[in-house]
């Protein structure tokens, strides 16, 4: 009689996925495929979401995430979607597996209370040797793949980790029902697990809090996880309130992804002054701005790698040095890279005042246009010239989008020592200090990108020329310096109108 709950709760959760199935076959997102597989002897159904705005013949590949069980194929469509638009992770081909037979498919060992079970070998041969070789073929796949499966199919997702474990990248179990056969899984996972080791796998498992902890027999899956799982093994076991077996799919499947892209998007490395001129004997710092637990730095122009020193936020640059950052994330793919070149030299010369130069502001030139990225100014007519004084402000320009502005002058340093210009803009603009580039975020992008140059310079006049461009969108052109007095308290400030110089 102990068997009989148990009995029952697999044909209960068997039919109700059916029964989604048939519910929501016809108007699930993608087109229908279908292989006719040796291995498994029949034909099999599946449904292939393509990324949003992916077109036929485009260049690029993307991850895939496989989905067992129809009824959470049309979830796993809108989730992903849903946390792709937010930053979450990168556009995903999703393919959903169209149920035939899924306790024969999902379970790895028969049960007399269950005819069918115990076929999950085939059906990950099937995956291994038929489905992901035709979806790799016939899609623009890059064979980073995902698998997620819920109840039975968290069962499969466990098995095809231990078994197969060079299939997928990140493996999610929604509520598995690690209760299956005496709790077998617990069994494999034990033997298993050390195999696991630096291969930058990852596993989600989702349960309900409570009972359903207990009843999925999910607690003893996370007592071995933490005593034996192997170094670079990523995972995660988290218990949900309130939710039913059904409703914390949802979660699941959400948290799930969250947790296989942790290292995906996110704010890009920031790091200033990013590149200069740097005097002999004269150190300099540079500062770090985010978290320094996952970036590894050098100082030599090489790679860094794991064994690598951790970035601080204050690192000491005795002398000219190509600085490299690096974010390391679990998937490679997924790393963060950045570097800047700071060269021996001397203070740059100054220049002397032009005489019809006065203090109040630079002087501005407006241009109409579209660009993609900043124009040859030299070969084009302003529509209107002014004084970039106090009142002067880009979004009170003639036009909001397609035109551009450069603007130019004297700045006045009165102190000796090294300066930091920073510029963030959106779109694309450069800085040039006399005849020199100093810093180029020329190009079509958001507001999130600064770049900074460190500089010697004395007292006197020195030249400045800012470009900019804007396309569509947000607008902002930004140009701080921080002062020799301010680089210990790292404050950037605005460039006093009373030091700068242009035409009246």
């Amino acid at each position: 009689m102990k068997n009989r709950p148990r009995l029952f709760l697999t044909v209960a959760v068997a039919l109700i996925f059916n029964l989604i199935g048939c519910a929501r076959a016809q108007d699930m997102p993608g087109k229908r495929d279908s292989i006719n597989s040796v291995v498994l002897n029949e034909k099999r159904v599946i449904q292939v979401i393509l990324p949003e705005k992916y077109k036929a013949g485009q260049a690029g590949k993307f991850d895939v995430l496989y989905v067992l069980d129809d009824g959470n194929i049309k979830l796993a469509s809108d989730i992903q979607r849903f946390i792709e638009s937010e930053g979450g992770m990168p556009p995903t081909i999703i393919v959903g597996l169209i149920n035939t037979d899924r306790d024969r498919d999902f379970l790895p060992t028969h049960s007399n209370g269950n005819k069918t079970s115990g076929s999950a070998s085939k059906f990950l041969k099937f995956f291994k040797d038929e489905l992901i070789p035709y979806i790799n073929k016939t899609y623009p796949s890059d064979g980073d793949n995902t698998l997620f499966g819920h109840s039975f199919g968290g069962v499969f997702v466990t098995y095809a980790l231990l078994n197969e474990p060079q299939l997928f990248t990140n493996y999610i179990a929604g509520d598995p029902s690690y209760w299956w056969d005496n709790g077998v899984m617990l069994k494999q996972v034990k033997d298993k697990l050390p195999s696991l080791a630096n291969k930058a796998k990852s596993l989600y498992i989702g349960g309900r809090e409570g009972q359903g902890m207990k009843e999925m027999n999910i607690n003893p899956m996370d007592s071995l996880l933490k005593k034996d799982a192997p170094a670079g093994f990523r995972w995660v076991v988290k218990a949900y309130p309130g939710e039913s077996h059904g409703t914390v799919r949802l979660k699941n499947m959400y948290d799930g992804l969250r947790f296989a892209y942790s290292d995906y998007g996110g704010r890009p490395i920031v790091f200033h002054p990013t590149n200069g001129i740097v005097l002999k004997d004269k150190p300099v710092k540079i500062w770090y701005f985010d978290d320094t637990t996952k970036v590894h730095y050098t100082l030599d122009g090489s790679q860094p790698s794991i064994t690598s020193p951790l970035v601080k936020p204050e690192l000491d640059l005795p002398g000219p040095a190509t600085v490299t950052f690096r974010q390391i994330a679990s998937n490679p793919k997924f790393d963060k890279t950045i570097a800047g070149e700071f060269r021996a030299g001397n203070y740059q010369a100054t220049t002397p005042l032009k005489k019809n130069y006065k203090p109040g502001g630079f002087n501005y030139a407006y241009y109409e246009g579209q660009w993609d990225k900043l124009p040859d100014f030299k070969n084009l007519t302003p529509v209107k010239k002014g004084v970039a004084d106090s009142t002067f402000d880009i979004n009170k320009l003639p036009r909001q989008n397609n035109f551009a502005v450069v603007v130019d002058g004297q700045f006045e340093i009165k102190q000796d020592g090294y300066y930091i210009f920073g510029i963030s803009s959106d779109d694309g603009s450069k800085v040039y200090l006399g005849d020199k580039l100093i810093i180029d975020l020329d190009g079509l992008h958001g507001d999130d990108l600064a770049r900074s140059y460190i500089v010697p310079l004395k007292k006197g006049f020195y030249p400045l020329r800012i470009e900019y461009f804007q396309k569509d969108g947000g607008r902002k052109l930004e140009l701080v310096y921080v002062t020799p007095d301010n680089i210990v308290k790292k404050m950037p400030t605005p460039i006093p109108y009373a030091l700068q110089y242009g035409r009246r």
